[in-house]
């Protein structure tokens, strides 16, 4: 759709897809810097470094593969091939469910412990630069805020 002169933007049309783009480019940038420096300081990409963590924060250190996949974004097939290389590198277990002979939990490993949080203060660095000097941090916050009425974290 094409803008008339002098018309406003938002009489015309909706800016969600504008809005889309914007997050999509932010989160493209961000994730080429955070990974760039796990690959390089920790040869540890991105999607590994997140499973880590997650199960780092679940009770147990472990979670059910389709919890676990659903909290780092891949699909089931994704994180079964991550979960192969994070087992064969020792960072991570499968254990079978006690209740459902079908299911398998992630479990993180002391090796894996170790790794991630060798690699957490690179994350953190890294992560922080691509915010340090744009937005002050009332602004981070109310943007933390917009989104999650956007999309509220589900846990």
């Amino acid at each position: 759709m094409s803008l008339t002169a002098g018309e406003p933007r938002e009489v015309v049309g909706s800016r969600e897809p504008e809005i889309w783009r914007m997050l999509q480019r932010v989160q493209a940038r961000v994730t080429r810097a955070v990974e760039a420096g796990l690959l390089v300081e920790h040869d540890l990409a991105l999607a590994s470094y997140d499973v880590l963590a997650r199960l780092a924060e679940s009770p147990g250190r472990r979670l059910r593969m389709n919890d676990l996949a659903e909290r780092v974004l891949l699909s089931r097939s994704g994180l079964t091939r991550l979960v192969d290389r994070l087992q064969r590198d020792g960072l991570v277990e499968r254990e079978a469910c006690a209740g459902d002979a079908r299911g398998l939990y992630a479990v993180l490993t002391e090796g894996g412990a170790v790794r991630l949080a060798e690699a957490t203060p690179t994350y953190l660095r890294d992560l922080r630069a691509q915010f340090t000097g744009r937005p002050e941090a009332g602004e981070l916050r109310r943007c933390v805020a917009m989104l999650d009425e956007i999309l509220p974290d589900p846990g």
